[in-house]
């Protein structure tokens, strides 16, 4: 007789975290509380504070070898004006059935719906930035606007916008306007240098930018964000948009207002930051406050401010 061989039975496979880094700066993996995602798709739930403040902030992280993402906008007239109803994005998720759903850039009403940042899907642009900005209404600047861009070659970019009603271009920095100064000259091919002729696939307008070429940014000045309901240097809700360097892309979103009491929000420094720990290196900030939502398998993340969804312009939707 011979001994039988002991039968080694192999402990189950774990998965393994795709995003170890965020895990170990705090970071909870919450996908679990949202139903199946995609494997490419993972969603995490801040630590308590951020940039030392109390923070209830949700990211979605996406791996752009295999995700997709894309824009549902109004379409705007030359005026920024559009015959189009905002959206919820429930409305956008309950349409498209999209894992990941948050709000998109600016849009107003006066008499009459408008949209105030671009939006490209499919290479088709539904509205641009807006290209002017006034204190007095009679002052008027003409400031270069944040945008975030995925080009047909799979490139990402975070840059400086600037459409004069013919042509459209990118800048990889802001035109220095000031509203201490005079305004300068409109933007152009030649000013602010390095402009080059708008080309996307895909793209979201707002501002500022956060993160240019790895670099923080934070040109709400420059894009005179200085005036409106932007407040980058208060704390607010905030939605933000970035890749890192290893395409990945992440979308962020954040309470405040207290809607979580203690919880006020961030500023737009807190948030480059923030994201700049999360390793991106191209990020611009989107339309916050109560229009900041974020839509995991449809169901909300962070308490919106209003108490209810804002019906918004633009959404972007990540599967």
């Amino acid at each position: 007789w011979t001994d039988e061989e002991e039968v080694v039975v192999p402990a189950p496979e774990i998965p393994s975290e795709p995003n170890q880094a965020y895990v170990d700066a705090g970071w909870i993996n919450v996908e679990d509380a949202f139903g199946t995602l995609p494997e490419h798709i993972s969603v995490y739930k801040s630590p308590a504070e951020l940039q030392g403040k109390s923070a209830i902030a949700y990211i979605a992280v996406a791996d752009m070898s295999k995700a997709d993402w894309d824009v549902w906008s109004v379409k705007a007239d030359n005026t920024y004006k559009t015959a189009d109803s905002y959206r919820t994005p429930s409305e956008v998720y309950e349409e498209g059935q999209w894992p990941i759903v948050i709000n998109g850039g600016y849009f107003f009403y006066e008499g009459g719906n408008y949209t105030s940042s671009l939006a490209v899907s499919n290479g088709e642009v539904f509205a641009y930035n807006i290209n002017y900005a006034s204190e007095d209404w009679v002052t008027i600047y003409s400031p270069t606007r944040a945008a975030f861009l995925q080009k047909a070659d799979g490139s990402f970019d975070a840059c400086w916008t600037f459409w004069n009603n013919m042509d459209h271009f990118t800048y990889q920095i802001p035109a220095d306007n000031s509203y201490d100064e005079a305004p300068k000259q409109v933007p152009s091919d030649s000013y602010p240098e390095k402009a080059a002729e708008f080309e996307a696939q895909t793209a979201i307008g707002g501002g500022p930018v956060l993160i240019n070429a790895g670099k923080y940014a934070n040109t709400w000045s420059e894009e005179m964000f200085d005036v409106g309901g932007v407040n980058p240097t208060s704390n607010n809700p905030r939605t933000a948009i970035g890749v890192t360097a290893e395409k990945k892309l992440v979308f962020f979103v954040c309470e405040g207002r207290n809607q979580t009491e203690g919880v006020a929000g961030l500023t737009t420094e807190d948030l480059a930051n923030v994201l700049m720990d999360l390793g991106c290196v191209e990020a611009i900030n989107l339309d916050g406050g109560g229009s900041s939502c974020m839509l995991v398998n449809g169901k909300e993340t962070i308490k919106v401010s209003d108490g209810s969804q804002r019906a918004v312009g633009s959404t972007i939707m990540l599967k």
